[in-house]
C-alpha cells in the first residue's frame, strides 16, 4: 500500500482463496493500489514544512496521495460489510464512495439511488414479481471485481479493447468504468415499476398482455435531447457528427460495435430505442427499464452535473442499455422473425449467437454477472413471495472458471422434498407440464449435458466456451448468520442527511447545546440556515469522516435494539420515548465506541498522542486502545468497555450525545418516532 500507516488497517478478515469476498477485496486493495495518485499535486507538496494537499477533518492536513490512498481503503471496507450484511444501508456506502471517487458530490445524485431504493420498496408490492435491484447492483459490482480478478481470459480481452498495457492502470480503469456500468445499470426501474403496476391490476391466470390495458411514455423529448454544450466533446469523439438525442448517440456507438458480428445496423437500433418507451406492444408488452438508466444516466452525468464524457463512459452507457431485453430480444440472434416485422427471433431461439467479451467487455461483464446474482434478493411481488429463491451463494472462481453453489434456506426442506417427488413422478410419464418450483427447480433439474436451465440460459446469453461455468445448489441453515436485523425501520433512506447533521452539531458551536438545553431541538433543526450551514461544513471532510458520520447514523437501529427500544413510522401502541435514561446511554455509549474503535482499527489507526494536525498524518489517536494488536481483526464489546472507563467525562459523552440528537432528527426528517417495548 502507498502509505506505511495504513498497513496498520487490522487484521484483515480471513476467507476462502477464491471466493467472492476474497478476490473482491484483493482487487481493491492490490491491483488498485495508488489508486488516483496524481504527481503533480505530489510534486507541490512540502512536507519538511508540513504544506500538503490533501484533506481530512480539515483541508490541507495529509498529503494527497494519502488521502487517495485512505479513500481507497475507505471503499474497500465499504465492500467488505455489504457483503458480510447484504444490507441496503450498506449498499449505500459503496454507492457514496464511489459517487465521492470518480463523479462527484453525492449531494447532487442522491435523489437518483434513493428514489430507486424507496420507489422499489414502497411500490413493489402491487407486483406479481418482483425483488431487490438495489443491493443487487452491489453484488453485481462486487461479481466482476472477482471475476476479473481471477480470470486472466477477462483481463486480456479488457486490456486489448482498450489499448492498455499496464495492468495496474487497467484495474483502476475497469474500477472506474465497471463501476459506472454495474452500479448504475438499474436505475431506470422507477420508469418499468408504473408500467408493471398497471398489468399487475389486470393480471388473470392464462390472460395474455395483449388483452389488457397498457401504460406508454410520450413526451420523452426533455430526457433524449442533447444539449448544446455537449455536441462539441461528442464532435470531438465522433469526427465531426452531430447527434441531437441519446437515441441516435447510443444506436451509433452500438452500430459500430454489434454490426459486424450480429447485422444490425444505426437505422434499426434507431428505431428499436424509438419505440421501446413509446410502444410496448411492440416488444412483447414489456417496458425496459435499461433504456431508461442510459437514458437518465446520460442527462446526469453530462448535463446536469456537467462530467467530462470520454469514449468509455459511452460504453457503460450502452452496457447498460443492452443488459435487459434490448440485446436479448432484438440483438443476439440475427434471424429475423416473420411474426413481428423488423424484430429479430429472441435469443432462446435457433440462430442464437452467445455475447463474446471482446466485442464489448463492460456489456459482457454486466450481462453475466447480473444473470449470476439471483441471492438474498429481497422478493417484492406477490407472485415472487411464495417462490424458493437463493438465500446465499458460495463461489469459487480458481482455474479462469467460475463454480456457484446456490444456497437455499434448510426450513425449506419440506418444499423441496415435496417438488422432488413430484418431479420424479413426472418423469416416469411425462404427462402434461413438468413440476417447478422457481427458482431451486431452475437451478436442479440438469438437461442431457449435466446443464441446468438456469445455466443453459445464461450460456445462450453470454459466450462461456472460455470462462466454463458450473451451477450446482445446496441448502443451508446459516446463510444469513451474523446478519442482524432489527425492529427499526424507516422507508426513506436518510443515512446521508441524518449524517451531516451529526457531523454539524461540532461546526455549530454553543448553538446545538443552546438548544438542547432549552428543548428547541425540533426548531433548531428546522432552520434552514442551520441546515445549509452543516451542509457547507460536511462537504468539507473527507470521505473518511463523511463516512464515519453515515456510519453513526446507521448504528442506531441496533443501538435501539440494545436498549429495548424501536422507532417506526406506523402508529403503535407502544411507550413513546422523548429521552434516553442514563442506563441508556451508558449502554449506548459503550456500543458506540466499540464501533468507532473497529471503525478506526479498520482504516489503519492505532493509538498515540500527536499533537493537532499530525494526528491526521500519522492516524494515531489517544483514545484509541494502548498497545492493541494491529494484527486482530475485530475489537470485543470487553477491549472496548476496557478502554471506554479509561476515558474521561467529556470523552465519553462523545459517545453518546450523538444519539440523543438522532431522537430530534427522526422526529423532523423521517417523520418516525422512538418507542419502549
Amino acid at each position: 500500500m502507498g502509505y506505511p500507516t495504513l498497513k496498520n488497517s487490522g487484521g484483515k478478515r480471513i476467507y476462502a482463496e477464491n471466493s467472492l469476498e476474497a478476490l473482491t477485496l484483493r482487487f481493491i486493495r492490490e491491483r488498485c493500489e495508488n489508486l488516483r495518485f496524481d504527481d503533480k499535486k505530489s510534486a507541490c507538496e512540502k512536507p519538511e514544512e508540513k504544506t500538503f494537499l490533501g484533506s481530512s477533518i480539515k483541508a490541507n492536513q495529509i498529503p494527497y496521495d494519502m488521502q487517495m490512498d485512505i479513500d481507497r481503503l475507505c471503499l474497500e471496507n465499504a465492500v467488505e460489510r455489504f457483503l458480510k450484511s447484504g444490507k441496503k444501508e450498506d449498499a449505500f456506502d459503496v454507492y457514496f464512495c464511489y459517487l465521492e471517487m470518480f463523479v462527484g458530490d453525492y449531494d447532487k445524485t442522491r435523489r437518483m439511488i434513493e428514489l430507486l431504493s424507496e420507489f422499489e420498496a414502497n411500490g413493489s408490492g402491487l407486483l406479481m414479481k418482483h425483488r431487490d435491484h438495489y443491493s443487487h447492483s452491489v453484488y453485481v459490482f462486487a461479481l466482476g471485481l472477482a471475476i476479473y480478478e481471477s480470470n486472466a481470459i477477462y483481463r486480456d480481452a479488457y486490456q486489448k479493447k482498450y489499448n492498455l498495457t499496464d495492468e495496474h492502470q487497467a484495474a483502476c480503469h475497469y474500477l472506474e468504468y465497471w463501476g459506472l456500468a454495474s452500479l448504475f445499470h438499474d436505475i431506470g426501474y422507477p420508469f418499468e415499476l408504473p408500467f408493471e403496476q398497471v398489468a399487475s391490476y389486470f393480471e388473470v391466470d392464462g390472460d395474455r398482455r395483449e388483452s389488457r390495458p397498457f401504460i406508454a411514455y410520450q413526451a420523452l423529448e426533455s430526457y433524449i435531447s442533447i444539449e448544446k454544450s455537449i455536441t462539441p466533446r461528442l464532435k470531438e469523439i465522433f469526427s465531426g457528427r452531430e447527434f441531437t438525442t441519446t437515441n441516435e448517440l447510443f444506436a451509433c456507438v452500438l452500430a459500430k460495435k454489434l454490426g459486424e458480428v450480429y447485422g444490425c445496423d444505426e437505422n434499426q437500433l434507431l428505431g428499436y430505442l424509438t419505440d421501446k418507451p413509446t410502444q410496448p406492444d411492440a416488444f412483447n408488452y414489456f417496458m425496459d427499464h435499461a433504456y431508461f438508466s442510459a437514458t437518465v444516466l446520460f442527462r446526469k452525468l453530462f448535463e446536469e452535473m456537467e462530467c467530462k464524457l470520454v469514449t468509455e463512459h459511452l460504453d457503460a452507457l450502452t452496457a447498460i442499455l443492452m443488459h435487459n431485453s434490448l440485446y436479448k430480444f432484438c440483438i443476439a440472434n440475427p434471424t429475423m422473425d416473420p411474426e413481428r416485422p423488423g424484430m429479430h427471433v429472441w435469443y432462446k431461439g435457433e440462430g442464437n449467437i452467445p455475447f463474446r467479451a471482446e466485442v464489448h467487455p463492460l456489456a459482457y461483464m454486466l450481462m453475466l454477472c447480473d444473470e449470476l446474482q439471483c441471492w438474498d434478493r429481497t422478493a417484492y411481488g406477490r407472485n415472487s413471495k411464495k417462490e424458493l429463491h437463493p438465500m446465499g451463494c458460495t463461489f469459487d472462481f480458481s482455474g479462469n472458471a467460475i463454480k456457484a453453489i446456490y444456497l437455499f434456506d434448510e426450513k425449506e426442506i419440506s418444499k423441496v422434498n415435496q417438488f422432488k417427488d413430484a418431479y420424479i413422478e413426472w418423469l416416469s410419464e411425462r404427462k402434461g407440464k413438468a413440476p417447478g418450483l422457481k427458482a431451486y427447480s431452475g437451478m436442479y433439474i440438469k438437461n442431457g449435458n449435466g446443464v441446468s436451465g438456469f445455466q443453459e440460459d445464461i450460456e445462450r446469453i453470454v459466450d462461456l466456451t472460455a470462462i466454463k461455468l458450473r451451477v450446482e445448489v445446496g441448502l443451508s441453515d446459516n446463510v444469513r448468520k451474523g446478519r442482524q436485523t432489527y425492529l427499526s425501520d424507516s422507508n426513506f433512506l436518510n443515512l446521508y442527511r441524518f449524517a451531516l447533521i451529526l457531523n454539524g452539531r461540532w461546526s455549530s458551536g454553543d448553538a446545538w447545546k443552546k438548544a438542547k438545553d432549552a428543548g428547541q431541538e425540533d426548531r433548531f433543526l428546522a432552520d434552514q440556515s442551520v441546515i445549509r450551514s452543516f451542509e457547507d461544513s460536511f462537504k468539507n471532510l473527507s470521505l473518511e469522516y463523511k463516512l464515519s458520520n453515515i456510519n453513526q447514523a446507521k448504528a442506531f437501529a441496533k443501538y435501539m435494539n440494545e436498549i429495548g427500544c424501536f422507532y417506526t413510522d406506523k402508529p403503535v401502541d407502544f411507550e413513546l420515548v422523548d429521552k434516553f435514561t442514563e442506563e441508556d446511554l451508558l449502554k449506548i455509549g459503550l456500543l458506540e465506541h466499540q464501533r468507532w474503535l473497529q471503525e478506526h482499527v479498520d482504516m489503519g489507526w492505532i493509538y498515540g498522542t500527536p499533537d493537532g494536525a499530525d494526528r491526521e498524518r500519522l492516524r494515531q489517536h489517544k483514545d484509541m486502545i494502548p498497545g492493541f494488536d494491529g494484527a486482530q481483526a475485530d475489537v470485543s464489546l470487553e477491549q472496548a468497555k476496557e478502554n471506554y472507563e479509561r476515558l474521561d467525562k467529556a470523552e465519553q459523552d462523545k459517545d453518546t450525545e450523538p444519539m440523543e440528537c438522532m431522537l430530534a432528527m427522526l422526529k423532523v426528517f423521517d417523520g418516525l418516532r422512538i418507542y419502549r417495548l
